[in-house]
């Protein structure tokens, strides 16, 4: 009976392509370039032909040899995720991921580790099999655990390699500063502060449910457009049990100077020096500061900041990447159709969690990394 109701109130959903300037620039580039794949092209030429309803799916698939189910999975994963993820159909960059930091930690720690007796290196498969034998996961593909280990320049299966990005000197340097930072006891007057950026796709319908004809079930018809893309700066300090979710329209170099203008002088007005620690992304710089205020607040600002930074391909290391995953999975795995929607909800679940002090147990010190990475240190100073 449910089944017969479900098929006679049947869904269409369609989903509507907008491309911005930027983006059609970018499509008809890639597509005079010529050198991206073939199915990248074609997912291209599908956006480019379906923007503003340019043309029907039907006349779409006739002209570039393309079943619809492909234009329909392409324009889903434009106005859902992103333009990278329709036209490359892998890693969801900035959505919620499949696997938190944690479990990535561990993967990672699995890749590096001795394969089972009898087998000379890891398969794909072995370490699907292995990893969920450790985690809480039911289930786990192997494309997943190839991109984690694509992310990390990680290839469990060549003899040869590094576990974690390249293990040379100026990475372990930089990763037993921040270690050494982390280690150190819970200070108000210095802070600890971890910082990063998200990115959330806004959806809403746009097309409302059709009336029931006489003596006919009723249809749903929806579409979808793409709202616009939000940047979400994450702060968090494990020590306070606090974090903050900022949603905003870009992730320029002003945009992080507000961030950090808020941090000093909003969220730490009493603290003598806040430690931000963070990758080295290019607007996370001292310079960021002098772009968005006069030098007189950029110099007294950066008097009560120090930046530390995570070493390149180490986003394990920064603990904020752990709180993302936690908002992906608790406050963001949905379709949200507005900025105020989002400023709500992520208002309403960073204030839940703060008011729990919910916080981190970080365990990894220097004297772990050292223990446990003894190969790579031993590498670095062979005399």
């Amino acid at each position: 009976m449910a089944i017969t109701h479900y098929l006679d109130n049947a869904m269409n959903i369609r989903y509507l392509v907008e491309l911005n300037e930027d983006e059609q620039i970018y499509l008809n580039e890639l597509l005079s370039k010529g050198k991206s794949s073939a199915r990248m092209l074609k997912r291209a030429n599908i956006l480019l032909m379906a923007d503003r309803r340019k043309h029907q799916d039907k006349d779409i698939s006739e002209m570039l040899n393309v079943s619809t189910s492909t234009i329909y999975r392409t324009k889903r994963r434009f106005v859902e995720d992103s333009l990278w993820e329709a036209l490359n159909e892998g890693a969801r960059s900035g959505m919620p991921r499949k696997l938190d930091a944690n479990q990535e930690a561990l993967l990672i720690a699995l890749a590096c580790s001795e394969p089972p007796e009898g087998l000379c290196r890891w398969t794909l498969n072995l370490i699907a099999e292995k990893f969920i034998s450790l985690s809480d996961i039911q289930v786990v593909s192997t494309e997943t655990i190839r991109r984690r280990f694509k992310e990390n320049d990680l290839k469990p299966w060549q003899k040869k390699m590094w576990c974690v990005g390249k293990m040379n000197a100026d990475y372990v340097a930089q990763m037993e500063h921040v270690l050494d930072l982390y280690a150190r006891p819970a200070n108000d007057a210095e802070p600890v502060v971890n910082f990063d950026e998200a990115m959330k796709q806004l959806v809403s319908d746009i097309s409302p449910a059709s009336a029931a004809k006489p003596g006919q079930a009723g249809r749903m018809d929806y579409e979808y457009k793409r709202v616009s893309v939000a940047n979400i700066f994450m702060f968090f300090d494990r020590h306070r049990g606090w974090r903050k979710a900022k949603a905003t329209t870009h992730k320029k170099s002003e945009d992080f100077a507000l961030c950090m203008k808020e941090l000093v002088d909003e969220h730490y007005p009493d603290a003598e020096k806040i430690h931000v620690v963070m990758d080295n992304y290019s607007t996370h710089k001292a310079g960021s500061l002098y772009k968005a205020f006069t030098p007189e607040e950029a110099l007294r600002l950066l008097r009560r900041l120090e930046f530390h930074y995570t070493p390149k391909h180490a986003s394990w290391l920064n603990m904020v990447e752990i709180e993302i995953g936690n908002m992906n999975q608790q406050c963001l795995d949905r379709r949200i159709p507005s900025w105020d929607k989002l400023h709500s909800e992520l208002a309403a679940w960073g204030k839940r969690k703060n008011d729990a002090g919910t916080t981190i147990k970080w365990m990894f010190d220097v004297d772990r990394a050292r223990k446990k990475l003894t190969r790579a240190y031993e590498q670095l100073n062979p005399s």
